[in-house]
């Protein structure tokens, strides 16, 4: 019988292109997973994986296009930045754009902000609904989707290991916000490192409290680079791919 494995993507901006180092090793391990569940930065790398791209494909559109820099947001008329670059390149890489076209099982989390809750998609409007998971509040425009405005799943969940649980087999996540010592993330202490870390500061328990459910749990060293730092992405999925196999032979255990 086949093992149903299930990958949890955290959100973190452009240190998820150390998800797709772990992703590559899977690859390499030949470990086909059967669902993913990813939230924000998560969802986008899931998106893509689940219609089909390989790992490192998808490493080179979103360094091609710089989805987790500043220059690839547009600035609308009510101040806040618009995805129309993510949602055009999604477009193009995702045309049928729906769950159901997917070659894998996708679970996206985003936030409810008028109904203060997080809500799990795996049907419908897949660009809006990853678009969604990623637009964070106060620098994104919300996005609607039927009767719901929708922001950054991670705001609420951003470990989302819960659609997976009854659904496979085995569990492995990858966390790409590890809070380092000391003061900001190796640069100076500016205003966008102090709100970063105090933000993952106040979600790290419920993230942590997760992490008993998973059989595997990778959590690459990367507290040198900013969830903006795009022109790192090359390192950051370096990181990801040596924090992965480090659990080489724990990973193929589970599959027998």
């Amino acid at each position: 019988m086949m093992v149903k494995t299930g990958i949890v993507l955290s959100g973190g901006g452009v240190r998820g292109f150390a998800h797709l180092g772990l992703l590559q090793v899977l690859e390499e391990l030949q470990i086909q997973p059967y669902a993913i569940s990813g939230v924000s930065a998560g969802a986008i790398v899931g998106a893509f994986y689940a219609a089909g791209h390989s790992p490192e494909k998808i490493r080179d559109i979103l360094k091609k296009n710089s989805y987790f820099g500043w220059s690839s947001f547009l600035l609308n008329k009510d101040g806040l930045f618009s995805m129309k670059v993510l949602r055009k390149v999604l477009q193009t890489y995702i045309p049928e754009n729906s769950f159901e076209s997917l070659n894998k099982k996708l679970f996206i989390t985003a936030t409810d902000f008028a109904n203060n809750e997080a809500i799990t998609f795996s049907k419908g409007n897949l660009i809006d609904t990853v678009i969604a998971s990623a637009s964070v509040p106060a620098i994104f425009e919300p996005v609607k989707i039927d009767d719901h405005v929708l922001v950054d799943g991670g705001l609420l969940n951003n470990f989302p290991v819960e659609p997976l649980e009854k659904k496979c087999d085995v569990l492995i996540g990858c966390n790409v916000n590890k809070i380092p010592k000391g003061l900001g993330n190796g640069k100076r202490i500016g205003k966008m490192n102090m709100i970063e870390k105090c933000f993952h500061m106040a979600i790290a328990p419920t993230v942590y409290s997760k992490v008993p459910s998973l059989h595997v749990f990778i959590e690459p060293e990367l507290h040198e680079f900013g969830m903006f730092d795009v022109n790192k992405a090359d390192q950051i999925y370096e990181a990801g791919y040596r924090a992965a196999m480090k659990h080489k032979n724990k990973l193929l255990s589970l599959m027998e």
